[in-house]
């Protein structure tokens, strides 16, 4: 089989073509096989978000893919703009559905949260309303989470890294800017400073003090190559950053795993019964 990597030049650098075919392929097989036809995803006006929606339409049709809009009060303005250049663009169904009120309300219980509880609780009320909305509408919900952040952690469990089934999540966010440039997405939305959008001035990149292109190279090195210390130093990569990095990643493992279940019977779930031929699928 093709590699989805280029065999020369920027190891990151993606084999778009064939990295599409595998991913509008994935989506598709993965909904069909379980007896759905629909998606539903949130679709924020971020560069990722904006992806997975555009890969969906490739895959299920744009009658078959809803988006839903779910700001907070202090959400940029102009996030809710470029999500709905999208829409117009894709010709794709959505819907509004503020959180606002929503998180206020428990807020209001707990007033000494900070910005990361806050935001943390904004991110599972997203998820609460996607997972309505695909109980609602026969649907699944498509993830938005890529390998870069589920890597360092720089996600929320059973937030905005919950879903069905995720096509980005073996992508890093260098990659994901190559593959969104591939299928059309905006250039406004790609050129743009990643950010969650949970509080105002909120960005990826200062919230964790790493800047994504750089990060990235060192965790493909690191993780797909398996290079040891000193090769990655002879790259010319910080040790103090690739003990910032590994330990990033040791601690965030329990957010990659499913929950473990202590084993009491002959199979159990995740551990010694996890075919999916078992049931036909």
């Amino acid at each position: 089989m093709e590699s989805p990597h280029l065999a020369s030049g920027d190891s990151l650098t993606l084999n778009a073509s064939h990295a599409l075919k595998v991913l509008t392929r994935f989506i598709y097989d993965e909904i069909t096989r379980t007896g759905f036809t629909r998606a539903v995803l949130g679709l924020s006006g971020g560069v990722d978000s904006a992806l997975s929606t555009y890969l969906s339409v490739r895959a299920l049709g744009k009658e078959n893919v809803h988006v839903i809009l779910m700001p907070y009060k202090t959400s940029a303005i102009t996030s809710a703009g470029d999500a709905l250049e999208i829409v117009r663009d894709l010709g794709i169904s959505y819907e509004l559905s503020e959180i606002t009120a929503m998180a206020d309300a428990f807020f209001d219980v707990h007033p000494d949260m900070d910005n990361v509880r806050r935001g943390n609780v904004m991110a599972r009320l997203r998820m609460i309303t996607l997972y309505d909305r695909s109980q609602r509408d026969r649907s699944l919900v498509i993830g938005t989470s890529n390998k870069t952040e589920s890597l360092l952690g720089y996600t929320t469990l059973f937030g905005d890294n919950a879903s069905a089934i995720n096509p980005l999540g073996d992508l890093y966010k260098t990659q994901v800017w190559q593959l969104a440039e591939a299928v059309g997405v905006p250039r406004s939305i790609i050129d743009k400073a990643p950010s969650a959008d949970l509080w105002e001035g909120q960005t990826d990149e200062n919230e964790m003090g790493l800047e994504y292109r750089e990060v990235d190279k060192l965790l493909f090195h690191l993780v797909d190559l398996r290079e040891l210390d000193e090769q990655l130093i002879k790259r010319g990569f910080d040790a103090a950053l690739i003990e910032r990095i590994r330990n990033m990643i040791k601690r965030a493992q329990f957010k990659r795993r499913p929950p473990i279940i202590a084993k009491i019977g002959s199979r159990t779930i995740n551990v010694d019964f996890r075919y999916p031929r078992d049931w036909g699928t």
